[in-house]
């Protein structure tokens, strides 16, 4: 499975993800994506960002994300911009809470 490694800027992810960090996820090819799965995908605002956040909820083919701080204001997501269709998604990670 090829991997695509991003540099997490900000503090939205924390604490699973950390800024500065650089996580490898799998490339997306139309793989099953599960609630709790961190996705790769471009920002609605400005497609040239891209995001990392967390499944919360799947309905049809849109997703609900959000970042893992529990600061509401730490985090651009859903709460913003609505849910996301699935076939924005560019990468992901199936799951990951760090231990």
């Amino acid at each position: 499975m090829q991997t695509l490694p991003v540099k997490i800027s900000g503090d939205s992810m924390w604490p699973n993800f950390i800024d500065g960090e650089v996580i490898n996820f799998h490339k997306y090819h139309g793989e099953p994506i599960d609630v709790g799965d961190v996705i790769v995908f471009p920002n609605p605002f400005n497609t040239q960002i891209l995001l990392v956040k967390r499944v919360v909820n799947i309905n049809d083919n849109m997703c609900v994300v959000e970042g893992d701080n529990p600061d509401p204001t730490a985090s651009t997501d859903s709460h913003n911009f609505g849910p996301i269709d699935i076939s924005s998604i560019v990468a992901f990670r199936h799951n990951h809470i760090a231990e």
